[in-house]
């Protein structure tokens, strides 16, 4: 039998009926089957799924690539895009199955401030004269001066509540307008995969029209394996706008509930039919292992119990990103009246860090990344509340009481320059927090920027809990719940620090609409009404 497409991925991918994906789809699904035919493997290792670049410093990088078969990871540099002059090779590591063929290699002393291409070669580990086809990237190492701007976009969202790669619409097209837009960085903010939403081939939309998905294996059930939740991370890179935008723009990544499973919390035992694995925590170290696997984040490759998501992206004078870990410290999911609570959403220990990292901080600004928001509502069914508000707007309870010891911390230890990213809700917002119309007072006035979701479905805006004072200044929301990316399109964060006079300026964009919401924010100031 001659070699089709179908043979040659081996039952992972399915496309639906009549439906053709583009090359750029195409070329990657050959590695989407660890079962690499025999006649495949004669040829060079290839790293089908692209690189990505991460944890960015003034003089250091870690790159990441997936190889379609066993092979050894190497990584040249240049300040020039032609590879002319100035080449480096860095040794990297072998990729095997024990990684899912993945693997991450550092970059060390590069100069700061600057534009560094990079190339991925993998050769053939038995010989090394095999060498695959290079895959090239960039990326601009961190600024040591004050005068160099930054500029980064955040969202959070993908592949979300049944709404996959759609071919027809060209995929996810909004990592084409934001790399187009040339930042620094994507802070990518929570459920980065929906390793518990499942993709059917087709989907009937309100007006009559059909919503076609890419599907592989993985994406057909509910992720219980490590090897499902590892499909899933592997789904979202066959989009080719994915691959292009992760090239040229370093991810800083966290997570929040679907890379695990919906509002999971750590103990939870489950009570869905979907799920032969009851226990979270098995399904938690699966997914923190794929997690590690797929992005660049050094400190959680192989799946270390003592790796960690939280972490802190010094961006140069201007800027520290603080990247939160609302899921694996957090007590259980509860009605939120608790009048003691040192748990929280954070856990002591992450808690005690972020004040000390926050004290510590000499940037001018102080991004706190969270994967979850502070004032808006997010049930968990009927009683239980999934974020941090729980609907009383008296006095903090619960979670709250965490969220009040920091702010107050923020407050007393005169840390200026704090504002809020956040995704999770699938819409877009602005909300101004102020103790004059906050049941708790002692905190400093502050901003909170929602965006999202990226390729999800849309739903309406939240509810505001007074406890801290929420006041939306903006809000663009879906009318509906669940609506797809093709009749509510994507939304994204920008952040731009300018460097001549410190000014930090958030707009809120949608993918073909331009910017929906600009806030201006002068530095050394509390948080601007």
């Amino acid at each position: 039998m001659p070699h089709t497409r179908r043979s040659l991925l081996g039952g992972s991918l399915a496309v639906p009926l009549g439906l053709a994906l583009s090359t750029a789809l195409a070329a990657p699904a050959l590695a989407a089957s660890p079962r690499v035919p025999a006649f495949a493997r004669s040829g060079r290792p290839a790293a089908l799924w692209g690189v990505q670049s991460g944890e960015i410093t003034a003089h250091s990088a870690t790159v990441w690539t997936r190889s379609d078969r066993p092979a050894r990871m190497y990584v040249e540099t240049s300040p020039s895009e032609s590879f002319r002059y100035g080449v480096h090779r860095h040794g990297g590591p072998f990729l095997g199955p024990a990684t899912d063929f993945t693997g991450t290699t550092t970059l060390r002393d590069l100069p700061p401030g600057r534009q560094i291409h990079y190339r991925v070669v993998l050769t053939d580990p038995d010989d090394p004269r095999r060498c695959g086809e290079p895959v090239r990237g960039s990326f601009r190492t961190t600024p040591v001066s004050r005068r160099q701007s930054v500029r980064f976009l955040w969202s959070g969202d993908l592949a979300g509540q049944g709404w996959g790669i759609n071919p027809e619409l060209g995929g996810y097209r909004v990592f084409d307008e934001m790399r187009l837009r040339d930042p620094d960085f994507f802070l990518f903010s929570g459920d980065t995969i929906y390793a518990d939403g499942p993709l059917k081939a087709a989907v009937p939309l309100p007006d009559g029209r059909v919503w076609h998905n890419v599907t592989t294996e993985e994406k057909a059930k509910v992720a219980e394996t490590l090897a499902e939740y590892r499909g899933n991370f592997r789904y979202n890179l066959l989009d080719h706008n994915l691959r292009e935008f992760y090239a040229q723009v370093p991810v800083l990544a966290q997570w929040d509930d679907h890379e695990v499973r919906n509002n999971w919390y750590p103990g939870q035992l489950l009570d869905d039919p979907r799920y032969t694995v009851k226990d979270v925590d098995t399904l938690t170290a699966h997914a923190r292992q794929a997690f590690g696997e797929y992005f660049p984040v050094t400190d959680l490759r192989g799946g270390r119990a003592e790796g960690r998501m939280y972490r802190v992206l010094r961006q140069g004078p201007l800027l520290d990103v603080f990247v939160l870990d609302m899921r694996t410290y957090r007590d259980a999911n509860s009605p939120g009246r608790q009048t003691d609570d040192p748990v929280g959403i954070l856990g002591t220990e992450q808690l005690a860090w972020l004040k000390r990292e926050l004290s510590r901080s000499r940037a001018t600004w102080k991004v706190i990344a969270a994967d979850m928001p502070l004032g808006i509502v997010v049930p968990d069914g009927a009683t239980d509340f999934e974020a941090v508000a729980q609907g009383d707007p008296g006095a903090p309870l619960g979670r709250e009481l965490q969220i009040a010891d920091l702010l107050r911390h923020i407050k007393h230890q005169h840390i200026t320059g704090t504002l809020w990213l956040t995704a999770d809700v699938h819409y877009t917002a602005a909300n101004h927090y102020a103790p004059e119309r906050a049941a708790f007072s002692d905190f400093a006035p502050f901003w909170e920027f929602v965006s999202g979701p990226i390729g999800a479905g849309g739903f309406p805006a939240g509810k505001l809990d007074a406890t801290f004072g929420p006041r939306t200044a903006y809000v663009q929301s879906a009318p509906v719940a669940n609506m797809s990316p093709a009749e509510n399109p994507p939304y994204y964060g920008e952040v731009e620090i300018d460097g001549d006079s410190g000014e930090l300026t958030v707009r809120l964009r949608r993918q073909g609409g331009g910017v929906l919401f600009t806030q201006r924010l002068q530095p050394g100031r509390v948080g601007q009404p």
